[in-house]
């Protein structure tokens, strides 16, 4: 990063925050959503893979980072500098492979592949504190994300299924309890059924090396564009969408998973 640059930015973020009144209004709770929104349009931007979107897109989040900085400053809590130098240190602390402690950590494996190194991170932070190796889990986190970074956690202490096909067996397994639970007619245990098959088919796409949340992702993708393309058709046609049969608008379907991409 060059060192003008980013001072540039932080000398602008300090002109705002004297000189502009939406700026100087601002706070952490205030700032919050907002960077929620710009965390998801980076990851929309990421899916996309448009290079100009993410470029844009991490300067937003980047800009967030110096305005939280920035409060933090003013209520006499941290700096910039401090959040620079705390994110370096703990990378450091946390790659002793590449920068050796001055005496040995005991519990840590040597280092021989990436998930040796993911073993080593968790073991490194229930050093620092943490009381389960799940606690670093964000609780706000999208129910599909939280499932997938819970079972790599799981598996970073051993926690993990040998095979795909075991995993299969465990989806077929909950895919059985839920449709006893359908004809039940229980709603609660529909709904508790429902999400084991869910977090048992999101470990089945770890196995495949699948991101989940980018497969569904993709389908909701497909299905928007299928689906205004049929109203496309259907108005150029002369007619709703919503006038038409289901058997007229499953038809238009079938024509548009025919048509190129």
């Amino acid at each position: 990063m060059s060192q003008e640059a980013f001072n540039r930015l932080v000398q602008i973020m300090n002109e705002l925050r004297e000189q502009c009144p939406w700026d100087r209004k601002q706070t952490i709770h205030s700032l919050r959503q907002m960077t929620i929104e710009e965390t998801y349009e980076l990851g929309d931007a990421i899916s996309d893979e448009n290079w100009k979107d993410i470029r844009e897109e991490l300067g937003d989040l980047l800009l967030h980072i110096v305005f939280y900085s920035k409060i933090a400053t003013e209520q006499e809590q941290f700096t910039i500098e401090d959040v620079l130098n705390g994110i370096a240190e703990k990378l450091i602390k946390r790659h002793p492979h590449i920068y050796p402690p001055l005496e040995a950590i005991d519990g840590l494996k040597e280092v021989r592949s990436e998930d040796d190194v993911k073993k080593n991170w968790e073991q490194l932070k229930l050093k620092e504190g943490k009381t389960s190796v799940l606690s670093g889990v964000p609780r706000s986190l999208p129910a599909v994300v939280k499932a997938m970074r819970l079972q790599e956690k799981a598996r970073q202490v051993g926690f993990e299924w040998e095979s795909a096909p075991q995993v299969w067996e465990k989806v077929t397994e909950e895919t059985e309890e839920l449709l006893e639970a359908v004809e039940e007619g229980a709603p609660g245990k529909i709904e508790e059924e429902f999400g084991d098959l869910l977090f048992s088919l999101i470990n089945y796409a770890r196995f495949l090396k699948i991101d989940a949340e980018a497969a569904l992702e993709r389908t909701n993708k497909k299905f928007i564009h299928r689906f205004t393309r049929m109203e496309q058709l259907a108005a150029a046609n002369g007619s709703a969408l919503s006038a038409l049969t289901l058997g007229e608008m499953d038809a238009l379907w079938n024509r548009i998973k025919t048509e190129p991409h």
